[in-house]
């Protein structure tokens, strides 16, 4: 398959260099942040019932005919309601952003976040990258984290989360304009030789070409935590702007969001789209409505190459008890695959067809489980898989259980 080209661009290779804000993008970002840096998204926080030990045995696995039904009555339900439809995001705009010389550690976010008219506060990783033939400034986010950070079109856009989610790339609308980049089409990027554009959509950050997710920010070699959204009143961003830069230290870049400047017109600039395009494609994550949870593990698994089907039996199993016991758990997660209902909005998918991103049900839940494992690198085995199955639920005791489960479904199912 022959790649789109790019045309030229006038930038000099950057390798992995700290990302340099280009410019000021007209029109504000709708966020709503919460102060840290980086801190990882849970797909589940519960207390494991039924696993007291690596010793205890594996259950079998129940049909799946007929299949079961969505959710229980309202009145049984915890934390944030299911949305199957369009996402409502809180607009909270960013008034800064600021690009420091070296990763932000959590006491200098906790130092800024407690400036006075400061806000909220939110940390990504950032870098000039080569892409094809150009060298494109970019942010890696957490898609759970970030997606109330953006303009509130493209938060509502589930299929720019899925995109994010799967490592894939989420052009700013103006730079899919500039180097003529198709939707759709795989380019090479520095670490990753087919990085495809799924979507493109107006961000507003300044400087800021694009998004990526987390893991694949790793892999293109992307700087930890050295860029910063601030939301502040507008009528106190210019003064914090300065104080923000000295706490940063030299080198540091503080620019406003939403400031217009007058600037050369731009003959190969979009106009700002209300709402994002998006690539066509098929639906990655289809597993159809096998018969048994064992069946559905097996299909769910080719989400994610290099998974076996055998950890996410085993995380079935210590969450739900393979669908027996679907909560809402104390802390509000949901489903036989024990999904926080944020961290399903990112990582949710429709496996059955029926159009719908259904967290009750196991059609979806458990390649959505695959989904949010293999965007954490779980598909790479030893400790890439160990730090993905923390990442489903902070508790190294977690991580052993499904990990001992999981070699003990091997030898039962060899």
């Amino acid at each position: 398959m022959s790649r789109p080209g790019l045309m030229p661009s006038p930038a000099v290779a950057a390798g992995l260099a700290v990302l340099l804000v280009l410019g000021v993008v007209a029109g504000g970002v709708y966020v709503l942040a919460r102060a840290g840096a980086g801190a990882p998204a849970e797909a589940a926080r519960t207390s494991p019932a039924g696993v007291s030990d690596l010793a205890v045995p594996v259950t079998p696995f129940p049909t799946l005919t007929p299949p079961p039904s969505a959710a229980p009555a309202p009145s049984a339900r915890r934390g944030e309601p299911v949305v199957n439809g369009p996402v409502r995001v809180a607009a909270t705009p960013p008034r800064l952003i600021a690009v420091a010389p070296r990763p932000v550690g959590e006491d200098l976010v906790r130092r800024i976040q407690a400036l006075k008219h400061v806000a909220r506060v939110a940390v990504a990783d950032g870098g000039a990258v080569r892409f094809s033939t150009a060298t494109l400034n970019l942010l890696a986010v957490d898609p759970v984290e970030f997606r109330a950070f953006a303009p509130k079109a493209v938060a509502e856009e589930q299929e720019v989360w899925n995109a994010l989610a799967r490592g894939e790339f989420v052009a700013e609308s103006r730079t899919v304009a500039r180097y003529r980049l198709t939707l759709g089409g795989e380019y090479a990027a520095q670490g990753i030789p087919r990085l495809r554009v799924a979507a493109s959509a107006s961000l507003g950050l300044p400087g800021v070409d694009g998004l990526v997710g987390r893991e694949a920010g790793r892999t293109l070699g992307l700087s930890p935590g050295v860029a910063l959204l601030v939301h502040t009143p507008a009528a106190e961003a210019a003064a914090l702007g300065p104080k923000i830069r000295r706490l940063l230290g030299a080198g540091a870049q503080v620019l406003p969001i939403g400031v217009a400047r007058a600037t050369s017109p731009d003959p190969t600039a979009e106009r700002p789209k209300q709402r994002p395009s998006v690539a066509k494609g098929g639906n990655a994550y289809y597993v159809g409505r096998p018969g048994s949870y064992l069946d559905l593990y097996k299909v769910a698994a080719g989400v994610c190459p290099g998974l076996s089907w055998t950890v996410l039996a085993a995380i079935g199993q210590v969450e739900s008890g393979h669908g027996r016991n679907n909560g809402p758990s104390s802390a509000g997660a949901l489903g036989p695959m024990q999904f926080m209902p944020a961290t399903w909005r990112a990582y949710g998918v429709d496996g059955d067809g029926d159009g719908k991103s259904d967290i009750w049900s196991p059609y979806d839940a458990v390649p959505g489980a695959a989904r949010y494992l293999c965007a954490n690198g779980a598909g790479r085995g030893g400790d890439k898989l160990r730090s993905a199955v923390y990442r489903y639920n902070h508790s190294w005791s977690y991580v052993n259980k499904v990990l001992g489960l999981s070699q003990a479904y091997a030898r039962a199912y060899a």
